[in-house]
């Protein structure tokens, strides 16, 4: 029999879904005499990270939050103390949190490369453990969230997704009372599928809405439909519950991350803009009937082109629109401004930067509506 010490992929594959991180605490002090081992998940709103296994240091917070964001290892040392690191927990480009390991000497590159494998481990295995467990989720908590709330988080698919080609990025706010407004994303090859929702009416019954929408789509999308085919079996299914009394204005993308080429149902008012060498410019789309205004709607394809390294960013009317006392609503020239300063950023940052701009736009006063982003970077 092989002395070879199991790896953490296997011991948290052997491990019940709420107790991943203290296993893979264990495995770290076991194989690397590592000293205080902290697993870290970011809230709902992705600007504080929440710890699971003990009582998290406001000095190592900045540390912490600077690797969740960058998604680069960093490290601090002390004249006579341990090393303590920071590791990203990254699943098919979803940002799962930071892993913080107290090590007494810094890492060798085995080690270090040894680390980032049971990093890589950690996160698959969070990530999976989602839909098994409420504990994580439990932990990303500030407050209570309103049912139409826990419903729209729900039906999320993740928060990022990417890989050498593409990542994309969506954020929803507020958080614990969002209403309608959704994204929805699926990968399947070469071909990226994105819809952006914005919902109508208020609470349960709009979640309810969106809920119909978005599982409507995706059935038509796993049964091998395109956007114009997924739209009209949406609008069907919500005209034939709502007969006309309520609709939901969509826009969905199909994008080919090989040569760029975007064919897109524009059915309301989402609003698409791409970034491109230093500039903002909006995507010309005709808009069409939103899902389930009219029985046996049908709907056309428009088309258009991403260039290598541009960024696309999906808005709902509750970013758009935003007008708080009476000022130039949100999207006549903040937003352009607002885009132009994530130039350097990541998506998964992007969405971040231009939503504290909304906040920073309403000037204290609550936003009238909710809101939903999303950020495509094209890395070919």
């Amino acid at each position: 029999m092989s002395d070879q010490p199991a790896s953490l992929g296997s011991l948290l594959r052997a491990a019940p879904p709420d107790r991943l991180p203290e296993v893979a605490a264990e495995h770290l002090r076991g194989q690397y005499s590592a000293g205080t081992v902290e697993v870290l998940v970011p809230d709902l709103t992705g600007t504080r990270l929440r710890p699971l296994l003990g009582s998290d240091e406001p000095s190592a917070e900045a540390s912490a939050m600077r690797c969740f964001g960058s998604q680069r290892p960093g490290a601090d040392h002390s004249p006579a103390g341990p090393v303590r690191l920071h590791l990203p927990l990254n699943c098919w480009g979803e940002r799962v949190g930071v892993l913080r390991v107290e090590l007494p000497e810094p890492p060798g590159d085995d080690l270090t490369e040894r680390l980032a494998a049971d990093s890589d481990d950690l996160a698959t295995a969070l990530r999976a453990a989602g839909t098994a467990t409420d504990r994580y989720r439990r932990a990303q908590r500030r407050s209570r969230m309103t049912m139409a709330a826990e419903l729209q988080w729900d039906l999320l698919p993740g928060r990022s997704l990417g890989d050498d080609r593409f990542l994309v990025a969506g954020q929803l706010e507020p958080a614990y009372d969002v209403r309608g407004d959704h994204f929805d994303w699926a990968l399947s090859g070469d071909l990226l599928t994105v819809t952006v929702l914005n919902g109508h009416g208020d609470g349960t019954e709009s979640a309810l809405l969106t809920s119909l929408a978005v599982n409507a789509m995706r059935n038509a999308r796993r049964c091998g439909a395109d956007i114009v085919e997924q739209a009209e079996l949406a609008s069907d299914a919500i005209h034939s519950r709502y007969g006309g009394a309520a609709h939901t204005a969509t826009l969905l993308l199909e994008i080919d991350l090989v040569g760029g080429g975007v064919a897109a149902v524009d059915a309301g008012s989402p609003h698409c803009l791409i970034a491109r060498a230093g500039g903002v410019e909006p995507v010309p789309l005709e808009q069409q009937l939103p899902l389930g205004m009219f029985g046996e709607a049908h709907y056309e394809k428009q088309r258009f082109r991403l260039e290598p390294g541009d960024r696309m960013l999906v808005v709902s009317d509750g970013v758009h629109a935003a007008a708080p006392g009476g000022l130039p609503s949100f999207g006549e020239s903040a937003l352009v401004s607002a885009l132009r300063r994530t130039r350097l950023q990541p998506a998964t940052e992007a969405v971040g930067t231009v939503m504290r701009s909304l906040h920073e736009y309403h000037r204290g006063a609550d936003p009238e509506d909710d809101a939903v982003m999303v950020c495509l970077d094209w890395r070919r």
